[in-house]
């Protein structure tokens, strides 16, 4: 399950808990970036760091992929 642009946007813009240790700290430090430059381009980029990150460890995160298809 890819997570789209509108759902990136969400996290990086909302205050959600996820259960994995190093997705909540590359979110965070996603959310800083995205601040400071919410362009269309790092929305996007940010974006598909988040869909490689997911599909790298989908065997550990199936709650917050759950929790994000929700979104």
């Amino acid at each position: 399950m890819p997570v789209t642009a509108a759902q990136a946007k969400k996290i990086l813009d909302g205050n959600y808990t996820f259960s994995q240790l190093g997705f909540s700290m590359m979110i965070t430090h996603m959310k800083g970036t995205y601040a400071k430059n919410p362009s269309k381009a790092m929305l996007l980029k940010c974006t598909d760091d988040i869909n490689s990150f997911l599909s790298k460890y989908q065997a550990i995160m199936g709650n917050d992929i759950d929790f994000i298809s929700k979104l």
